[in-house]
């Protein structure tokens, strides 16, 4: 434990210094510890090393030596004495070098295979010799010891001042610190409340996370949030995060929490030792106080809404689940009455018809076998009509919050927005005082706060155009024939639920409001269906339901897709009809797309002649746009043009068919190589005529116009044939 231990051998080699510092805290604020280490330096020039020899490793400056994880330095460190390279190890302490047995004595046994000193304040050591090894361990031991004494001693100061709940550890957004000791306060600003407050009130009317989210995004509010406590309120669009961090956090319904979560250390596949964050049931907190504060909701309702959420996420297998867009109302309310699971929804068919089926013995028997399945329209309609016979007392109560509710639900989005106009004021108002503090000379700050002044200002005047928008959009109060209409309504309760504007989800919400459970048992071949209504109170119902018997269906093709395909035939094969039926939307007996084969069968079993182009005569009148183009001797797009503007004639089978263009003589006619006199140009035509050009062409349509096309020269149009004696527009009108 001398200098005398220090030999040739371990002169030849290299001096390494290790510095470390547990927090960067301590490495900004403790800079003596930081400068005695690096003395070591000069401590290794003065044991006879050269400076070229002396190594500074300061990596691991701001980590803990708890473990090795992230902790580069001492991993280089390792490497340099297992590789035989270091003649000596200096710290100030051993607390530095390792605060753990197991790293500490692994870097032991290190120096000891393979001869290298290890220094500290006290001395220098062998870890070869057995004294010198003991003390290092004696060191190693007290430092462990010394963090866990360290540690114990700040965890029960901390948990001793959390059972008080006075441990202040920073509020979320809608809180802020009082002037008592640990005092929890409702941010008094009213925008942040209003905000706060209209998420819990939304999701009561809602009762899903995701829908409060997409109302605040659909209503194009902000959020405030803050991204620690020292700094600024910031509004931008909410995430689906933090809605739900508002709705589950216990502190808005104002309990004080400590010990939510535990953090745990294991092993990962590739063998690292990692640290997660666990969090912990409610019955495993260290520290929960109701009452400690003021909150946005009371404790009852932040349950609920626990359980809401939690049913929605993880359905039980008695119901629950969030609430779907399906026309299956009793979706995450049936249940089996065989094996009391849950029912599951499906949709089959063209229409997606609504059913529920159970696949308890699947599950329990392996069968590939259900215990039921069974369609839902005549249950949802028998449980409907129970559930609005029960509720019917209450139809004109529930009309009467309905017209309050139409005139205020609007209101609350309409008060964030004031409330962002006087927000976006004040941000300006407090930018141009400081704009005029600042003294004119000082031009490089002036023109920088007049940069942000003007852009407080546009933020202003897009807030006061939004509010603006959002007043002229505000639905208008009700009249008094209006109001009386409503209360009609709440009078028949049927008429509302089976109104257009009556959603899938209020439905499923109402069936929800007033049923705990639908238990139903259909048994197999039978056709009756037994339903058991369990009542939110415990009150039970039940129905027998008649099942409708299936019928033997013919399935026959349509009678006019035969028709159409008989008439197509006799001008298109089999893959033309193909495209032209599916383009027309229609499908086969059993609702698939056409296609070749399909036509071919179709024809076949109703003995249609298959379309033969060898049969027809080479100069036949009809003849397809190709070979019309070919014909004329122009365009295939010119041809589509002339039929649209009714110079040539064609026809179409069916719509969607190939056109056919009419070839006869008098058409080969109008297509010739100069102009007769008295034909002009499309332009000069409108203009003798004092007609547009699209009534020159109706005309040519109509056959009160004569029109050729040259065809030779550069040129190539039509040209009309105007006489002097042409009547005019105002003359057709006389």
């Amino acid at each position: 434990m001398t200098d005398s231990a220090i030999t040739a051998l371990h002169l030849q080699r290299r001096a390494m210094v290790y510095i470390r510092q547990s927090t960067p805290s301590q490495v900004e604020n403790h800079r003596e510890s930081t400068r005695r280490q690096y003395a070591l330096a000069e401590r290794a020039r003065s044991l006879g090393w050269y400076p070229e020899q002396i190594t500074v490793i300061d990596d691991d400056l701001g980590l803990s030596g708890a473990s090795t994880d992230g902790r580069s330095g001492f991993a280089r460190m390792t490497a340099e004495v297992a590789l035989g390279g270091v003649g000596i190890l200096l710290g100030l302490e051993v607390s530095r070098l390792a605060r753990n047995n197991t790293d500490w004595y692994k870097l032991l046994d290190l120096c000891g295979y393979t001869d290298t000193l290890i220094g500290d304040a006290d001395g220098i050591y062998h870890p070869k010799l057995f004294n010198d090894r003991l003390v290092l361990g004696l060191k190693g031991t007290f430092s462990e010891a010394e963090l866990h004494i360290l540690r114990a001693r700040l965890d029960g100061g901390i948990r001793n001042k959390a059972a008080r709940g006075e441990l202040y550890r920073g509020q979320p957004i809608g809180y802020v610190r009082g002037d008592a000791n640990a005092e929890i306060r409702i941010d008094p600003d009213e925008a942040i409340q209003a905000a706060i407050r209209s998420v819990f009130e939304r999701f009561a009317e809602f009762g899903s996370v995701r829908r409060v989210w997409q109302w605040f995004m659909s209503e194009g509010l902000n959020f405030p949030v803050r991204q620690h406590q020292s700094a600024a309120v910031v509004w931008i669009p909410p995430s689906y995060s933090t809605i739900h961090l508002i709705l589950t956090n216990p502190v808005y319904a104002g309990a004080y929490v400590y010990g939510k979560t535990r953090r745990e250390r294991y092993v990962d596949d590739t063998g690292k030792v990692r640290t997660r964050t666990r969090k912990l049931p409610r019955s495993e907190w260290n520290v929960l106080i109701h009452d400690h504060h003021p909150g946005y909701v009371d404790w009852q309702t932040h349950e609920a809404i626990l359980d809401r959420i939690a049913s929605n996420t993880r359905p039980t297998p008695h119901g629950g689940g969030a609430v779907r867009e399906g026309t299956a109302l009793l979706q995450g309310i049936a249940t089996c009455g065989q094996c009391g699971r849950r029912l599951r929804t499906r949709y089959t068919g063209r229409t997606s018809s609504p059913g529920y089926h159970c696949q308890g013995k699947t599950l329990v028997e392996g069968r590939h076998k259900s215990c039921m399945s069974i369609g839902a329209v005549q249950i949802d309609q028998a449980i409907a009509n129970a559930v609005l016979e029960a509720i019917q007392p209450a139809g004109l109560e529930a009309a009467l919050l309905a017209t309050e509710q139409f005139e205020t639900d609007y209101d609350q989005a309409l008060q964030q927005w004031r409330l962002a106009v006087e927000r976006a004021r004040y941000e300006a108002e407090r930018v141009e005082r400081r704009y005029r503090a600042v003294e004119p000379e000082n031009r490089l700050v002036k023109r920088n706060l007049e940069t942000e002044w003007e852009r407080s200002l546009s933020a202003l005047e897009d807030a006061q155009k939004e509010l603006e928008h959002r007043v002229r959009d505000r639905p208008r109060q009700l009249t008094d024939a209006e109001r009386t209409a409503v209360l009609t309504l709440g009078a028949d309760l049927h008429l509302v639920w089976n109104a257009p504007g009556t959603v899938i989800r209020d439905k499923k919400e109402l069936l929800r409001t007033a049923l705990e459970e639908v238990i139903v048992t259909a048994p197999r071949g039978g056709y009756q269906a037994h339903l058991t209504l369990r009542w939110r109170g415990g009150l039970f119902t039940e129905i027998e339901l008649d099942r409708p018997r299936k019928r033997q269906a013919t399935i026959r093709t349509d009678d006019d897709i035969i028709e159409l395909i008989r008439r197509l035939a006799q001008f298109h094969p089999d893959a033309v009809i193909a495209g032209v039926l599916n383009r027309q939307g229609k499908t086969t007996a059993h609702g698939h797309r056409f296609n070749k084969t399909r036509v071919g069968n179709l024809r076949n079993h109703w003995k249609i002649p298959r379309f033969d182009p060898a049969t027809r005569p080479a100069d036949t009148e009809l003849v397809t746009i190709k070979r019309a183009a070919e014909i004329l001797g122009v365009a295939t797009s010119t041809v589509h043009r002339w039929l649209n503007d009714g110079f040539i004639d064609g026809e179409q089978t069916t719509p969607g068919a190939p056109w056919r263009i009419r070839i006869s003589e008098a058409c080969r006619l109008q297509f010739i190589e100069r102009a007769p006199p008295n034909y002009v140009p499309m332009r000069e035509a409108v203009q003798r005529l004092g007609v547009s050009r699209q009534t020159v062409l109706q005309r040519v349509k109509c056959g009160k116009l004569e029109a050729i096309h040259i065809r030779a020269g550069r040129k190539k149009a039509l040209r009309i044939k105007v006489v002097d004696n042409q009547p005019s527009l105002l003359e057709h009108l006389e």
